[in-house]
């Protein structure tokens, strides 16, 4: 089973928003510790209005992620290699889906010239991170980059 990335467009908002919402749920849980307010604050920007303004946005490269033709990530970058989002699919989770969008945002970065990508990690997803050659920032835990 090949994964194939490519740009998002705006057919993909149902799928893609049920990616983000089922895996900020069902895996973030060390984020939010299940926390019902947590959980609403995080998931009030994961809508088809927010899709359409991501995916329109001039200085940001949004990415899908395909599996059997089916959307299993989802992952964004805005124009300066901010990393602002890398979700998976909890049925996708150990398929090589968030490194494989890591990978190819990495790509468009130094495409575009951008000599470092920066995001801000979950406590989820901090090792994954790590293991790919971030590091944190000076006084913070979860605030990476990498040097590309």
């Amino acid at each position: 089973m090949a994964i194939s990335i490519r740009v998002g467009k705006e057919s993909d908002a149902e799928a893609a928003i049920a990616v983000l919402r089922r895996s900020i749920t069902q895996l973030c849980s060390a984020d939010h510790q299940d926390d019902d307010d947590e959980i609403a604050g995080w998931l009030s920007n994961k809508t088809a209005a927010s899709w359409a303004a991501w995916i329109n946005r001039e200085d940001a490269t949004v990415l899908v992620a395909e599996l059997t033709g089916n959307v299993v990530g989802v992952g964004m970058m805005d124009g300066r290699g901010e990393i602002l989002l890398n979700y998976a699919h909890t049925d996708a989770r150990f398929k090589g889906i968030s490194k494989g969008i890591l990978l190819a945002l990495e790509a468009q970065a130094r495409a575009r010239g951008i000599k470092m990508c920066v995001l801000e990690s979950t406590r989820t997803a901090k090792k994954f991170y790590e293991d790919r050659g971030y590091e944190a920032a000076a006084g913070s835990t979860l605030r990476l980059s990498k040097r590309l």
